[in-house]
C-alpha cells in the first residue's frame, strides 16, 4: 500500500495540513488533530470523487489503496502530545531542557534538524518499548 505524506502545522486555534500530490490543497481545523485526520481524509475522498466526476487528471497513486502518513514539524508534535508528556518526561526523554522544549512548543524556536531527529528518535524509542508490553 502506497503512503501518501500528508505535512501537518499547529494554528493559533487548530492544525492545518499540505499534501505536496494535490497542488493547491490545504485543510484546516479549529480543535485537535484528531478532526483534522477526519477532515482530510473525507477531503482527499471529495477531491478524487469530483475529479473523477469531471474527468480530471489526479495522482495515480489515488488510483489504488493508500495509507495516510503524517509529517509533524517540531512544534505540532510537542502541541499535540501535550497533554500526554510533560516537559519533564520529554526532557528526561530526549536530554533537551524543559525552557529549550517550551520555547520549540510555542513557536519561539525551531530546532536544528538535529535536535528535531533527537526528539522524534525518543519518541519512536518509546513506542518500541510500549510494542513490547503484554497483558
Amino acid at each position: 500500500m502506497e503512503k501518501v505524506v500528508i505535512t501537518v502545522a499547529k494554528t493559533d486555534r487548530g492544525y492545518s495540513a499540505i499534501c505536496d500530490l494535490l497542488e493547491g490543497w490545504v485543510v484546516a481545523v479549529t480543535g485537535d488533530f484528531r478532526e483534522l485526520e477526519k477532515e482530510v481524509k473525507e477531503s482527499i475522498d471529495t477531491f478524487i470523487e469530483w475529479a473523477k466526476e469531471d474527468g480530471d487528471e489526479y495522482p495515480p497513486i489515488f488510483h489504488e489503496e493508500y495509507e495516510l502518513q503524517y509529517r509533524f514539524n517540531v512544534q505540532s508534535l510537542l502541541c499535540f502530545y501535550n497533554k500526554i508528556f510533560s516537559k519533564a518526561a520529554l526532557e528526561h526523554m530526549t536530554g533537551i531542557n524543559q525552557k529549550q522544549l517550551s520555547h520549540y512548543a510555542c513557536g519561539r524556536s525551531v530546532p536544528r534538524k538535529e535536535t528535531a531527529e533527537k526528539i522524534v528518535n525518543a519518541l519512536h524509542e518509546l513506542g518500541r518499548e510500549l510494542l513490547v508490553i503484554a497483558v
